[in-house]
């Protein structure tokens, strides 16, 4: 039986069409064009949108008119643990769900940390990389003047070039719910005017291609150096959604390393039901497997955990391996 949040997971087949924005456009809805938002959220927060048998987001959709999705469990954001929710409609339709959402997460925060939680909430907007330069305008103007008018806090993030694929930045928004709303009223109407911002709603919310990197990488004795194998062909994506092949490139060639991991921690790498091992897999994009019982590194008392993938991927997974390990350990 499907979960009440399976009906607002996103998929490509479920995203609205492009088609709608071009045409809301040629129609000459100028004052109320069809757009979209897209902002980060942790995944607890996205369990609070929701609401118990969905009946949070589905007031919140009758409510303002707009359609609201989130992403998967795991499907998160690069370098980060936080789910992407995506809001389209009406421009006054997006603005009206955006504040109900921003207002139920507020809530949230207040009645866990007190009254100080308005000083540290802070909204990350996803916007294509392309798109950015219309936020911060000829020399930095456009972004001064939305930071007056707002009083909120911008920052714009780098492009990170870390991340095979990605061609989304981090709008990050500080200030008080009023500040970051006014702000976000300003970048939506500045993004809006850009068509490729427009082309870029049907783009997927996953980053299929990625191999997310960023962990504290400890060192670890190899049991076998690290040897080319196979190489293998990898899935960028453009900020139009469309996949281009890159074939043979050094980084996506397939290699494989053994580590050991003490016998009594294998079952915090594993997680119950297998969960810890397969989110490993899913965010560095490497393969694991685990000896069985009884079959470990020749004179010491640890299993074997075979890593097959490319450098970042094995990288970043046995990183993720030892920091399970270290949390338990440290215990």
């Amino acid at each position: 039986m499907e979960s009440p949040e399976s009906s607002y997971i996103s998929s490509p087949d479920a995203t609205p069409q492009q088609s709608e924005s071009n045409k809301a456009l040629d129609s000459g809805e100028v004052e109320n064009p069809t757009t979209f938002i897209k902002f980060l959220v942790s995944n607890a927060a996205a369990g609070s949108v929701i609401g118990r048998g969905g009946s949070t987001i589905n007031d919140f959709q009758s409510q303002s008119g707009a359609r609201i999705q989130l992403s998967r469990n795991h499907e998160f954001f690069p370098g980060t643990s936080d789910r992407i929710i995506m809001i389209s409609g009406k421009a006054d339709e997006v603005l009206k769900a955006t504040d109900l959402i921003l207002q139920k997460l507020l809530s949230e925060i207040h009645s866990e940390d007190g009254i100080d939680a308005d000083l540290r909430s802070k909204v990350r907007l996803v916007v294509p990389n392309s798109c950015c330069g219309a936020i911060i305008g000829k020399g930095g103007a456009t972004i001064k003047s939305f930071i007056e008018d707002s009083q909120a806090g911008i920052k714009i993030s780098p492009q990170d070039n870390g991340y095979l694929g990605l061609s989304d930045r981090l709008v990050t928004l500080t200030g008080s719910f009023e500040e970051q709303m006014r702000a976000i009223d300003l970048i939506l109407s500045k993004l809006t005017e850009d068509h490729r911002y427009l082309q870029s709603m049907n783009a997927p919310f996953s980053y299929p291609g990625i191999l997310f990197a960023g962990f504290h990488h400890v060192p670890y004795p190899y049991v076998l150096p690290p040897v080319g194998t196979s190489a293998y062909n990898a899935v960028s994506y453009g900020p139009n959604g469309v996949g281009a092949e890159i074939e043979n490139s050094e980084e996506d060639r397939s290699y494989s390393i053994t580590i050991g991991v003490a016998d009594e921690h294998i079952g915090v790498v594993v997680g119950r039901g297998g969960r810890s091992i397969m989110e490993i897999s899913q965010i560095s994009g490497a393969r694991i497997k685990i000896s069985d019982r009884g079959d470990f590194l020749s004179g010491t008392s640890q299993r074997k955990v075979a890593i097959t993938g490319s450098e970042r991927a094995i990288r970043t997974a046995e990183a993720m391996i030892l920091q399970k390990v270290a949390s338990v350990s440290g215990r």
